[in-house]
């Protein structure tokens, strides 16, 4: 995991330096604070989705640009038994903790152009979340999978079960997690608008 790891937060340093710009820069572009932005760089931490959806538009390219392993026009297949040997990226639930809550195993690492970020999401239990609420441009779909989970929307709370979906607007404040102590398995579907 931390190979991945490693290489998502390579990835935007080699593109921020390609495009010339400063940590300085892609701070102000994306309203985060320089602290943050050094940390996924440096590896030290890997945030939720927000933020590196707000460094991918700082940076003007796709957020699979950070994941993609090289790109393919026609349609991609994943395999379970492929996916399940692939590194999985984790995210720990805000760039100050380092707790690794999430594990997403990316189902189209391989597809050029795509304007959708399918993943499975394993999601550890944690008694007391600490996390913070972001916005981004675009839709998310979940379904679980597994287990239950926790959507906090706003100034609503969803509770969801195995079965269940949800379908939203991300430039709602938002945050996704396990219910309370459970674990979970997801499948998330994120729409980011080029």
């Amino acid at each position: 995991m931390s190979n991945n790891n490693t290489v998502v937060g390579s990835k935007i340093k080699s593109i921020r330096e390609s495009k010339g710009l400063s940590l300085e820069e892609v701070a102000e572009r994306s309203g985060l604070s320089l602290e943050q932005i050094t940390s996924i760089e440096t590896d030290q931490n890997l945030p939720s989705l927000g933020p590196l959806i707000k460094i991918a538009r700082a940076l003007g390219v796709r957020l699979g640009t950070f994941m993609d392993d090289n790109d393919a026009l026609g349609p991609i297949v994943t395999r379970a038994k492929d996916r399940e040997a692939d590194k999985s990226i984790s995210f720990s639930n805000d760039a100050t903790d380092a707790r690794k809550h999430m594990e997403y195993h990316p189902l189209a690492q391989h597809k050029a152009g795509r304007h959708m970020e399918p993943f499975i999401i394993d999601i550890n239990p944690e008694n007391t979340p600490n996390y913070q609420l972001s916005a981004h441009e675009g839709e998310e779909f979940i379904y679980v999978m597994e287990g239950q989970i926790e959507l906090e929307y706003g100034k609503e709370k969803y509770l969801l079960d195995e079965g269940d979906s949800i379908y939203y607007d991300s430039i709602v404040k938002h945050h996704l997690h396990g219910a309370p102590g459970k674990s979970a398995k997801i499948l998330a579907v994120v729409y980011i608008p080029f």
